[in-house]
């Protein structure tokens, strides 16, 4: 028999993986201060949503991630 084994980042999200991404969201928007075209917002959250997909969990890192993935 074959074992299929889910990882992490194929696992839907929860309530608090969503409010985790929101506060980065949020704080990033705040710190950029230049994120007011819509494409851009579109495309700060889904950063965030990947980086987040893909493990990285700690707050701090995940700021600081998103934000050089920005390339700003």
């Amino acid at each position: 028999m074959i074992r299929s084994e889910k990882r992490r980042s194929e696992e839907p999200l929860d309530s608090s993986d969503l409010l985790r991404c929101q506060q980065v969201f949020e704080e990033l928007k705040r710190d950029l201060g230049d994120v007011d075209d819509a494409e851009e917002v579109n495309r700060l959250a889904a950063i965030t949503m990947e980086l987040y997909r893909q493990g990285v969990r700690q707050k701090d890192q995940l700021r600081t991630m998103v934000a050089a993935a920005r390339g700003r």
